[in-house]
C-alpha cells in the first residue's frame, strides 16, 4: 500500500524555447530511497532545483506529505517545506576555512537552532559519518569523500524527513562510495528518512529501492530495478557486424525477430531473446561472414534504457543555471 511523501502531478520547466521538463507525473512513497536516473541533460538537474525548492514550477503541482502536517504544495508553502527536507548539492557547499564542525553550526544558525541540543547533535551527526575525531579541522583539507560526508551530516542537520541528493557519487572513489550508501541506508532504516537523489551512474541506480529513467525531460518509465530488467524478457545479444542495416533486415526476414539498431554510428545490433545462448548458433550459422563478434548477457540498466528510450545513454545539453526561462504556461 502506497505512503506518499511526494507527488509530482503534470511538472513542466522551459528555459527559453527549450523544454527541461515535459509533463511529468510521478509519487514517492514515505521511507524509500528513490533514484531519477538519466544521461546529464536528461531533466535531471532542472528537476532536482524544482524539487529542492531552488527554482519555482512554471506548471504542474508539486505536493509533500509529511506526518503532523497538512499537505505542502509549490510555490506557495516554500518556507514550510524547506523546514522538512535536507538538501545535499553536487556542487560543494563548505566553507573551507572553518572546520566540521563550524561548518554545521553555522548551517544549523539558518534554522534558528542554538544552545546545547545543537551541539549535541553536531556531535553525533559528525559520529556517524566517521569524522568526530576530525571535527575541528579545516574541511579545506580533507579529502572529496570527507567533504561529502560533511555534506550529508549538514543535511540531516535539521532532522529531515526527505533527504534529496543530486549525483552524490560525483568525484568519489570506490571506497568513499561505499561509505555514502552506508549512510543513506542507516538514515532510511533507522532514522525513517525518504531519500531522493538524481544519479547518471547505473551502479548507484541499482542501490535504489525504486527508479525513475528519465530522458529528455520525460518519465520513460519507473518501478524497481529488478522490475525493469525483468521487463526485457530475456538475454540480450549483441552483434558487431560491418553491414548493420543488411543483417538487421535479414535477421527480421529469417526469424521475424527485430534487432535494434540503436546507434546509426556504431555497427552493433542488439536482440532481446530468452535462451539468448541457444540462438546464437542459429545465427552464426545462418548468417555467415556477416557478423564480426557476439556476446549475450543478462539485461542491466543500461539495456533497460535502451529498450525503453531507443537509443543509448548518451549526454544531452542541459541548460546552465542561469539560463533565461521561458514565461510560466
Amino acid at each position: 500500500m502506497s505512503d506518499p511523501i511526494l507527488e509530482i502531478d503534470h511538472l513542466t520547466h522551459s528555459y527559453g524555447d527549450r523544454q527541461a521538463l515535459k509533463g511529468i507525473s510521478l509519487t514517492v512513497n514515505r521511507g524509500e530511497i528513490f533514484g531519477f536516473l538519466g544521461p546529464n541533460g536528461s531533466g535531471k538537474t532542472t528537476l532536482f532545483r524544482i524539487l529542492s525548492t531552488l527554482i519555482p514550477p512554471q506548471s504542474g503541482a508539486v505536493r509533500y506529505r509529511f506526518p503532523d502536517s497538512p499537505p505542502l504544495e509549490l510555490p506557495k508553502d516554500q518556507n514550510r517545506i524547506r523546514r522538512h527536507i535536507g538538501v545535499v548539492f553536487q556542487s560543494p557547499s563548505l566553507d573551507k576555512q572553518l572546520t566540521a564542525e563550524e561548518n554545521l553550526r553555522h548551517h544549523a544558525h539558518l534554522y534558528g537552532l542554538r544552545g546545547p541540543d545543537l551541539t549535541t547533535r553536531i556531535r553525533d551527526l559528525l559520529a556517524r559519518v566517521n569524522l568526530a575525531d576530525r571535527a575541528r579541522e579545516r574541511v579545506g583539507g580533507f579529502s572529496g569523500g570527507m567533504r561529502r560526508r560533511v555534506e550529508l551530516a549538514k543535511g540531516m542537520l535539521t532532522r529531515p524527513q526527505l533527504l534529496l541528493l543530486d549525483e552524490p557519487s560525483t568525484g568519489l572513489d570506490p571506497v568513499a562510495r561505499i561509505e555514502l550508501w552506508r549512510y543513506l541506508k542507516d538514515v532510511q532504516q533507522n532514522d525513517g528518512v525518504t531519500v531522493l537523489l538524481t544519479t547518471h551512474l547505473m551502479d548507484e541506480a541499482h542501490k535504489c529501492s525504486r527508479l525513475a529513467i528519465v530522458d529528455s525531460g520525460l518519465i520513460a518509465t519507473s518501478d524497481t530495478p529488478e522490475a525493469l530488467k525483468d521487463r526485457i524478457g530475456g538475454d540480450v545479444i549483441t552483434l558487431s557486424t560491418p553491414k548493420p542495416a543488411e543483417l538487421r533486415t535479414a535477421i527480421r526476414d529469417r526469424f521475424n525477430l527485430e534487432a535494434q539498431h540503436v546507434d546509426e554510428s556504431d555497427q552493433t545490433l542488439r536482440i532481446e531473446r530468452p535462451r539468448g545462448h541457444e540462438f546464437i548458433p542459429q545465427l552464426i550459422e545462418a548468417f555467415p561472414g556477416m557478423i564480426d563478434s557476439v556476446s549475450v548477457g543478462k539485461p542491466t540498466l543500461e539495456d533497460v534504457f535502451i529498450h525503453t528510450t531507443g537509443h543509448r545513454f548518451l549526454d544531452q545539453q542541459e541548460p546552465p543555471p542561469g539560463a533565461k526561462k521561458a514565461a510560466p504556461h
